[in-house]
């Protein structure tokens, strides 16, 4: 995958990953855009790309690009007629009332300043859509229209200061479709000041928020743990011992993950210094032998060799004789939590919880197309996303760099 920005270069399909397809097909299913607006508001090249993916991704039937739909009209008398006007006039004015008083309670309360930020783009917005005339609503607001236009003219300028943002941030999204705004801001922070725009922290939030392009938080449960069983059980290594180095310490958990055919496990093995996924495998049952694949691949990743502990839950999958025969047989010492407590195995847990609620959020057709999307989500988590935690580095950074320091004081 590239990851490297192009301007004024024909993109084709394949440059698009499969995590932001499944993005666009579920804001146009949902009917936030139709499948030209979405083609146009993300930039997205071809006339016809975005109903491909529709097609091929969509749960709903694309054969026909387009839906009509006639609504049958009632028939009123003009005294039915006056009264339904009447009424709506009354609600109107009552809704009116409403909204005033909840601009009044968030500019006092919260400090947003809607007022002053939304009162002129809300006359231009109203003027356009309801093709009132602007002295009326300047009138009816308490500004002149030589206000009006001064305003407009300093959003305009501003806006345009800030149109390389919008390109910034969507290069960023197609990647990480729900990487937050603190990071976001970190990664771009170097060239807005490259390019000379000034834009806050804060400002940037509201620029988000502006352009719909915060993300909400999603929470999603399930326990995919059953740690009642005769196998043995080991004690937690970890209770005073703090990883310093790379392939020191694995923690390993399973999550699950849904597609059209149903629900499938996802078993994950993580550095817990470096954050890097060494190992994963998606498979459609949480046997002993699927989950140890995951580990099996984190062998063979390996690239230190350190004596290392692995730590888990206290899941029959780790506890059985397949999964403890191959960290016996690479020599790393098990480690398990104490009792069901998932606290104790946070960082596995907190993973799952970064790939599910930033990468794994679409409901793929059938477990091949997951397995694509597992592997895409994977790669951008451990080569391009950053963590607060690393000081702003991706997880293949701080891996490498520790090979490096470890080449240093070798030689």
């Amino acid at each position: 995958m590239k990851t490297t920005k192009t301007k004024g270069i024909k993109r084709t399909q394949r440059d698009y990953t499969l995590g932001f397809k499944l993005s666009i097909v579920e804001l146009v299913e949902k009917g936030e855009f139709t499948y030209k607006q979405a083609q146009s508001h993300y930039g997205i090249q071809g006339r016809s790309t975005v109903l491909v993916w529709l097609r091929k991704h969509g749960k709903l039937d694309w054969s026909k690009s387009t839906y009509i739909t006639d609504m049958p009209k009632s028939k009123e008398t003009p005294a039915q007629k006056i009264k339904r006007l009447e009424r709506e006039i009354e609600d109107l004015r009552l809704k009116d009332l409403i909204k005033d008083e909840m601009i009044n309670i968030m500019d006092e309360e919260y400090g947003a300043g809607l007022r002053k930020k939304l009162h002129i783009r809300a006359i231009t917005r109203t003027k356009e859509k309801q093709q009132v005339k602007l002295a009326s609503l300047c009138r009816a607001y308490g500004i002149t229209r030589q206000g009006y236009y001064q305003a407009i003219r300093r959003i305009g300028t501003r806006n345009k200061a800030l149109e390389p943002v919008k390109e910034l941030v969507m290069y960023w999204r197609q990647f990480m479709p729900r990487i937050g705004g603190k990071k976001l801001y970190l990664m771009i922070k170097p060239e807005l000041q490259e390019r000379g725009i000034k834009l806050g922290r804060d400002c940037f939030f509201d620029y988000l928020r502006e352009h719909d392009f915060l993300v909400k938080p999603k929470k999603n449960y399930t326990k995919t743990t059953n740690s009642n069983h005769w196998m043995r059980k080991h004690p937690n290594l970890l209770k005073e011992y703090t990883p310093t180095a790379a392939e020191e310490v694995f923690v390993s958990d399973i999550t699950y993950v849904k597609s059209a055919q149903g629900v499938h496990y996802l078993s994950l093995v993580t550095d817990a210094y470096s954050r890097k996924i060494m190992g994963y495998e998606l498979s459609d049952e949480m046997k002993a032998t699927d989950v140890v694949k995951a580990l099996e691949m984190t062998i063979k990743q390996r690239v230190y060799k350190r004596n290392a502990i692995h730590h888990s839950d206290r899941g029959l999958q780790y506890c059985s004789e397949v999964y403890q025969n191959a960290l016996l047989k690479e020599g790393i010492r098990p480690s398990m939590t104490d009792g069901y407590d998932c606290y104790q195995n946070a960082l596995a847990e907190r993973i799952n919880g970064i790939l599910k609620q930033e990468f794994l959020l679409y409901k793929c057709c059938n477990i091949a197309e997951l397995k694509q999307l597992v592997e895409e989500s994977i790669f951008i988590y451990n080569e391009i996303r950053p963590h607060l935690s690393l000081d702003m580095k991706t997880p293949n950074q701080v891996h490498k760099k520790d090979l490096a320091l470890s080449h240093q004081v070798f030689h």
